[in-house]
């Protein structure tokens, strides 16, 4: 099967500590991550296999994506969740975001593994759905979740 593999990452001006907080907020995900509209449903709380249900918006589209947890290191501030689409479409991606301490500030990456499992997603939807994200969706999301943590602007 074909799988789309991409990273973004960029340094915040601001703490680490603070940075992971927003991104594990699922009450806050609409002010940082330019594709999601709405949280719709949300654990009490996070823990392995927590499940949550957010609206999105991309490629002219709006559909509902579930997302389960499947790591929540705090020590080493790592964040890795698995999402589909809420009409049980095989296809899901698996997305890591790893915030780490460096001298000019705090990194951030996300990695997102794309893994299509339908005919039409495997040969048209992924490559554009994989652009769409490499060159818009993650910086964007990026420079917003700074935003949201600090109100200050992000040098990449």
């Amino acid at each position: 099967m074909t799988t789309h593999i991409l990273t973004s990452s960029a340094i915040l001006d601001a703490p680490a500590n603070e940075v992971f907080a927003t991104i594990t907020d699922l009450t806050r995900l609409p002010e940082w991550n330019t594709a999601i509209t709405a949280v719709i449903e949300q654990p009490d709380h996070l823990e392995i296999g927590a499940q949550w249900v957010v609206a999105i918006h991309a490629l002219g589209q709006s559909w509902h994506s579930r997302s389960e947890l499947e790591e929540l290191d705090l020590a080493k501030r790592r964040f890795t969740y698995r999402s589909v689409t809420d009409d049980g479409n095989p296809s899901h991606a698996q997305w890591t975001w790893q915030v780490s301490d460096q001298p000019e500030g705090t990194r951030v990456t996300v990695t997102v593994e794309l893994h299509p499992r339908t005919f039409w997603r495997r040969a048209l939807l992924i490559r554009i759905r994989s652009r769409q994200l490499a060159h818009s969706e993650l910086p964007d999301s990026l420079s917003a979740l700074e935003t949201a943590t600090r109100g200050s602007s992000p040098r990449r």
